[in-house]
């Protein structure tokens, strides 16, 4: 399964019986799935059968489905009153043509108001049916272009979400490995901060101990690292087996973002300070990138 985006385009047009039909689907980021369909009024009986469709193929986002259908102009049906023509050759034929008059001509005869009928042709119920059957099928075809683009865009997407990942990890490693960190450093801010407290007349030799606790433990941040690393693997693991995974993908940034903020507010130094906001930065540019997964 691969990485799909929520952002893809697709028009597919066709024809069937009378009808020119074209479907166009755009769909945009959204927390879940949002299906507006725009149908013409001789398709509406198709709007269920449609949702349904959208619905299968698609798990997450703002859809917006239009169909365009045009019916071709039918070509009316011609009716000759043979009956009402007959009777008119009989009395024409009984008119004497002596002096000026002229004999009739057929051209003449047609003219003649109820001689020749012209009627529009009614719209067939069974060729809306074909054009019906014609255009969910086209649906289909449509979600299916839809689909090629948003696992393109998502392919992509993947790309720079592992490269962020491979960015927090790096900046894990550097927090683990970072001078502030070693035994012998927090010794020396531990007893700076001890000193300026025994210097204190007023400060009460009792809490000395507790304060000298405090400071060691928040000196630790081997919990948030161990989180990082292990949060970062299972965000690795998500995008490599693919499908819908965003909202799992955005639940992991939102633990990323919860432990690099308390490695920054527990730090007590000024390097690793610096690499904790290097790392609330990158988990931020992360969790944007993951608001356009599906």
């Amino acid at each position: 399964m691969t990485i799909a985006s929520m952002t893809g385009f697709a028009r597919v047009a066709g024809s069937a019986a009378f009808y020119h039909w074209a479907w166009e689907l755009k769909s945009v980021n959204a927390k879940g799935l949002d299906v507006r369909l725009r149908l013409p009024q001789s398709f509406d009986a198709i709007e269920v059968e449609a949702r349904g469709r959208i619905a299968k193929r698609l798990g997450r986002g703002t859809v917006h489905a239009t169909l365009a259908a045009q019916r071709e102009a039918a070509t009316p049906e011609v009716r000759i009153n043979q009956d009402l023509l007959g009777r008119l050759v009989a009395a024409v034929a009984g008119i004497d043509l002596s002096g000026s008059l002229a004999p009739a001509t057929l051209d003449g005869l047609l003219a003649i108001r109820g001689v020749v009928e012209i009627k529009d042709a009614n719209e067939d119920d069974s060729e809306t049916a074909l054009a019906r059957v014609a255009a969910l099928e086209g649906l289909d075809a449509a979600l299916e272009a839809l689909l090629e683009m948003r696992a393109s865009e998502g392919e992509a997407l993947a790309a720079v979400l592992n490269a962020r990942l491979e960015r927090i990890a790096a900046l894990t490693q550097a927090a683990e490995i970072c001078p502030g960190r070693k035994p012998e450093a927090i010794r020396t801010r531990l007893a700076q901060s001890l000193a300026i407290l025994a210097g204190n007349a007023n400060f009460d030799p009792n809490r000395l101990h507790q304060e000298a606790l405090l400071l060691a433990a928040k000196a630790d941040i081997r919990e948030e690292l161990d989180r990082l690393a292990a949060h970062e693997a299972s965000a690795r693991d998500l995008l490599a087996g693919g499908g819908a995974v965003g909202r799992r993908l955005d639940f992991l940034a939102q633990e990323l973002a919860r432990e690099a903020n308390t490695l920054c507010a527990k730090s007590n130094d000024a390097g690793l300070t610096a690499l904790g906001l290097e790392l609330r930065v990158e988990i931020e540019q992360f969790r944007e990138q993951i608001q356009n997964i599906e």
